[in-house]
């Protein structure tokens, strides 16, 4: 049988490029689950009168291809700018190294999502996407499936731990099936806040337990 990887695929994977995590990212995110096999953290530093992307790196959980992905996409975006960064395309990363077995084309999906999540998330930060699209339940519960359930390594609306969503007066209130006092709560707590606290309409996001 032939050997689905080539040399430059193999070569990411056993020598990656910019591992690794920056402390206090510019912008920041993590796609995938542990729990389906395959996740990837992108940490970007930007400067902030050009707009180029000055440092990147990544973390991933996962197989030779995913390993392989984030390292080239980090190579491609670095010192690129956000907009040119935002054009790089998972059949761009397939090309770069030389192709991938079909099976894993998600795996290029994957680590591109991660960095176009984290350009979005600088974005965010810095007041750069006003006026785009009203906040909505849909794209709350599509940020929410960023937020893992440790328990299990699914997303917390994939384990129905997202009992309510409410947005009210650019206000949003999560309500959660989970106590409080559980060991991960705190965790889940912060992270569902992080994801959603940086979206141009919204001025607050509270966190309510339902078990006690």
């Amino acid at each position: 049988m032939k050997f689905p990887y080539n040399e430059k695929v193999l070569e990411h994977f056993l020598h990656p490029h910019n591992v690794g995590r920056i402390e206090d990212p510019d912008g920041k995110a993590m796609e995938g689950s542990a729990a389906c096999g395959d996740m990837v953290a992108v940490y970007i530093k930007v400067d902030s009168d050009s707009k180029i992307i000055t440092d990147i790196r990544f973390e991933s959980y996962g197989c030779a291809s995913n390993i392989a992905t984030a390292s080239i996409i980090t190579d491609l975006a670095l010192n690129k700018s956000l907009d040119d960064a935002k054009k790089i395309t998972w059949q761009e990363a397939s090309e770069a190294l030389g192709g991938l077995p079909s099976i894993k084309v998600h795996c290029s999906v994957l680590a591109v999502e991660g960095l176009h999540a984290a350009i979005q998330d600088y974005e965010e930060r810095n007041g750069l996407l006003k006026n785009v699209e009203k906040t909505t339940v849909e794209i709350i519960k599509k940020r929410l499936k960023r937020v893992m359930n440790p328990v299990s390594g699914l997303d917390i609306v994939r384990t129905n731990l997202v009992n309510e969503i409410t947005i009210e007066n650019h206000n949003i209130l999560i309500k959660v099936n989970s106590a409080e006092n559980e060991q991960f709560s705190t965790a889940i707590k912060e992270d569902i806040i992080e994801k959603l606290e940086n979206l141009w309409d919204v001025d607050s996001v509270t966190v309510e337990f339902l078990v006690y």
